[in-house]
């Protein structure tokens, strides 16, 4: 391709609103270019770069035994409403009605579509198992789209569906495309984990996430770094002696003998942690964080230390199936009696106190006093305050003990690529995909569900291939394998150096080398610098001394290396690097 015809133009500046590099290179290199919040356009380098991806999910799908299909991106609300996914997307989801006013959105994924085909083609075991994908844009109504295309309203996806006789089959599919999405990943030049993960609104016991590693990342994630456990912050669990040590729910718990009575201090203004820690002259770790929640419309407390948070998450796993949120400043309103900041863990109106096996400690607590500006030194377990449930409800931290080995875990931010849920028969029982057996007899289909963000590894990929010049594609992604420059000069040898660059553009292409060929009439400078920016692998150079002593130079993008090689053989060189 002829840089003088490419549908480019690059940006010597950073855009004003590109908050992350993935963005403000994307925008530079001109791959992308914004239409509105959360939707862009691809154009021609970007998208070869998507197709690029495309077809490496494709290539790991199609190998993993799975079918290709394309599904609607407008579906009927109908499909969405026997799952309830309609209430649980909520605004999420983009709406629309037709002529006729029934009720369409535009598709945030398909497991109620693609359950609904399979339903109406398959209905014995002999059908089964089967597996299906397609790579569709998805649409999703976000509250604040930001970083270019990581939290984007417009993304391309791989989502694929396995239908099963049996959880024993599912789970065989499971680990065939686990083992497909490491590939992917790694074909992708990646750098990522998969972690264990909470379900969402897709569903299913099991699930895990391909989290890839960035310090611009939107989720947590913790591993061991003495064995293979990790898992989104969401779900992480630590594991210490105390929850052996930690007494059992409605046990009497006996205070230390040498602690003294509570001594009530005056807090002014001072309604978190740090601020009372520093009047007092404590460690946070001394407070007794008392977090509000509902539990069934009740007032619940979730009891932590002071330098702990209390993972949402962990809480409303400790309390199913009863329904548990955290309060919210709405909530306060409606409580005027419960003081925000100052609440403590023997306040009368909680009907449940759920502690973090922390809290098991034999130490006294400061906590606070149930009246605002106010707190109380020496609370201790047993004598001043009970606890109803034990449960780990810390968010992990690093530093915590792994639950598997009892090594030290860390926590690290990472962009999710990829998800993969066993979902069981949530949506065949839903929407009635059943199979008859051998003898007879109906069940409903047990499913899997794949999901890949194909224009999200794009800004993973971005985000760790890149350096203060510019985008450093992987060979497997970059939309041109080679970035030819021609620098003609002005002397008399300008028109043999033109010629020499073309019959190298000409051999490339005939080579079956992808080519981005700088034929514009601009300065060196500016060709190397959008060499650069770019990032194709390879920058070869054609200039007036080379071409004298017969020879070009050549450039690796990754780490700069250079070296060069007789004019003659570059397209051969070059076809085979």
């Amino acid at each position: 391709m002829r840089m003088s015809a490419l549908f480019l133009r690059t940006l010597r500046d950073d855009p004003a609103d590109a908050e992350i590099d993935s963005h403000r290179l994307l925008l530079r290199a001109g791959c992308i270019r914004r239409v509105a919040s959360g939707i862009y356009s691809w154009l021609p380098l970007g998208r070869r770069v998507l197709a690029a991806v495309e077809g490496i999910v494709r290539d790991e799908m199609d190998a993993a035994g799975a079918q290709e299909v394309l599904l609607p991106i407008a579906q009927p609300l109908d499909l969405w409403a026997r799952t309830g996914r309609d209430a649980t997307y909520g605004p999420l989801m983009f709406r629309l009605a037709d002529r006729k006013e029934a009720g369409f959105c535009l598709s945030p994924t398909a497991e109620e579509a693609i359950t609904a085909l399979v339903a109406g083609e398959y209905s014995s075991y002999r059908d089964l198992p089967v597996n299906l994908y397609q790579i569709n844009w998805k649409y999703r109504d976000e509250l604040r789209p930001r970083f270019g295309l990581l939290r984007a309203r417009e993304f391309l996806m791989k989502d694929a569906y396995s239908f099963h006789a049996d959880t024993d089959d599912l789970r065989r599919t499971y680990a065939e495309m686990y083992a497909a999405y490491q590939r992917v990943f790694t074909r992708c030049g990646l750098t990522f984990r998969s972690v264990e993960a909470q379900a969402g609104e897709i569903g299913g016991d099991v699930n895990h996430e391909f989290m890839a590693v960035a310090a611009i990342g939107e989720d947590d994630f913790v591993w061991c770094t003495g064995c293979d456990y990790a898992a989104n912050v969401e779900a992480a669990r630590r594991h210490g002696r105390l929850h052996q040590e930690v007494p059992a729910v409605d046990a009497p718990v006996d205070a230390p003998v040498d602690a003294p009575e509570r001594d009530r201090v005056h807090t002014p203004d001072l309604p978190g942690i740090a601020g009372v820690a520093a009047h007092l002259g404590i460690e946070p770790s001394e407070l007794l964080k008392c977090i509000a929640f509902d539990v069934d419309g009740e007032l619940g407390l979730a009891l932590v230390p002071g330098d702990r948070e209390v993972n949402p998450y962990a809480l409303t796993q400790a309390l199913a199936p009863r329904s548990a949120r955290l309060y919210t400043d709405d909530d306060f309103v409606a409580r005027p009696d419960l003081p925000k900041g100052y609440i403590g863990p023997d306040f009368t109106g909680a009907a449940l106190v759920v502690a973090d096996p922390l809290v098991g400690e034999e130490r006294p607590w400061v906590t606070g006093a149930n009246e605002v500006d106010h707190h109380v030194r020496h609370a201790v377990l047993g004598r001043d305050f009970r606890v109803d449930l034990w449960a780990d409800l810390v968010s992990v931290v690093s530093g915590d003990p792994c639950p598997r080995c009892g090594a030290r875990l860390s926590v690290d931010r990472g962009i999710e690529v990829g998800h993969v849920f066993q979902l069981g028969t949530k949506y065949a029982e839903a929407l009635g995909a059943a199979y008859t057996d051998a003898d007879g007899h109906d069940h409903p289909m047990v499913m899997g569900c794949y999901g890949i963000g194909v224009s999200r590894i794009v800004t993973a990929v971005v985000e760790e291939h890149h350096d203060d010049r510019g985008i450093v594609w992987p060979d497997a992604l970059a939309p041109f394998a080679v970035h030819l420059v021609v620098l003609p000069g002005k002397g008399d040898t300008a028109a043999a150096v033109v010629g020499a660059a073309e019959a190298l553009y000409a051999d490339l292409r005939a080579a079956g080398v992808a080519v981005l060929y700088d034929d514009r009439d601009a300065s060196p400078g500016v060709k190397f610098a959008d060499a650069d920016l770019l990032g194709m692998p390879w920058r070869v150079t054609v200039g007036a001394k080379g071409v004298a002593r017969g020879v070009v130079e050549r450039r690796r993008r990754a780490d700069g290396t250079e070296d060069e090689f007789p004019l003659l053989e570059a397209a051969a060189r070059l076809a085979s690097a």
